[in-house]
């Protein structure tokens, strides 16, 4: 008996979009057009603030740097953490990225000269591959294949976001375990005694002129895991860069997922 893989995944998806915790954050997002899903791994529930926009896609921006990154280590493009790619020599706005970086340093800034030449190196074709194996977003390279993350051709939602985290926590991406443990590594942002946090930043313009920012990756506790996705929007980046951090870090603590400092 064949089984129709494409219904089943839908049928999971459904189930696991279907089930929301009833808690209201929304008051928190009061100041900003955003989304955010957090979805509670133990319990397999949710908690979202504007669902529609949470299934809306934008262009992934720098969050794409987790998918990009196991890309170049699975091809062997990249080695490891610690693999250089030199300073071309072209200076960019922001100083710190006017360096020869590794793959850990380059994650680490948001490094986008270091991620488009990995991407030129990878080529189109087995970043295509890739993109179609991850199932990520609408799977689109579009007409540069340097700058597809950032020049709105590939777009994701914080709903599909959530499911490909939920596949790299789980090491279900069909890519070996020394890559997936690399990249996991190398987005820690915070560990203390009571939890680990694994996130990645991402800002961008949209066709319509306006910055969006992400904030993505989830949160290990003594007891569960929670994923999370959020985007917002913003006239400017500077406007929305500190925000991301702020507002989630700001859900955490209302649910009492992270204590009050």
């Amino acid at each position: 008996m064949k089984i129709n893989f494409t219904i089943l995944f839908f049928i999971f998806t459904l189930k696991m979009f279907s089930q929301n915790i009833d808690k209201d954050i929304s008051q928190i997002f009061n100041d900003y057009d955003a989304a955010f899903v957090l979805y509670d791994y133990n319990n397999q529930k949710f908690i979202k603030h504007n669902p529609e926009r949470c299934a809306e896609r934008f262009l992934p921006a720098s969050t794409f740097k987790i998918p990009n990154s196991l890309i170049g280590l699975e091809t062997g493009i990249i080695k490891d953490a610690e693999f250089v790619i030199p300073w071309d020599s072209v200076k960019t706005w922001n100083p710190v990225w006017n360096k020869d970086h590794t793959l850990r340093s380059a994650v680490q800034t948001s490094c986008v000269p270091y991620f488009r030449e990995l991407a030129r190196r990878i080529g189109r074709e087995k970043s295509q591959h890739y993109l179609n194996i991850f199932d990520y977003g609408n799977k689109t390279i579009g007409e540069k294949e340097d700058f597809y993350w950032l020049d709105n051709s590939l777009k994701i939602s914080a709903d599909e976001q959530i499911i490909f985290l939920k596949k790299f926590y789980e090491n279900k991406l069909s890519v070996s375990q020394r890559n997936i443990d690399l990249v996991k590594e190398m987005i820690i942002i915070d560990s203390t005694e009571n939890y680990i946090l694994r996130a990645k930043t991402g800002g961008g313009e949209k066709e319509d002129g306006k910055f969006i920012g992400w904030y993505v990756g989830y949160l290990e506790t003594k007891s569960n895991i929670y994923l999370f996705a959020l985007n917002i929007d913003a006239e400017t980046f500077e406007e929305m860069a500190p925000s991301r951090k702020e507002l989630t870090t700001k859900v955490f603590k209302q649910l009492e997922i992270i204590p009050e400092k």
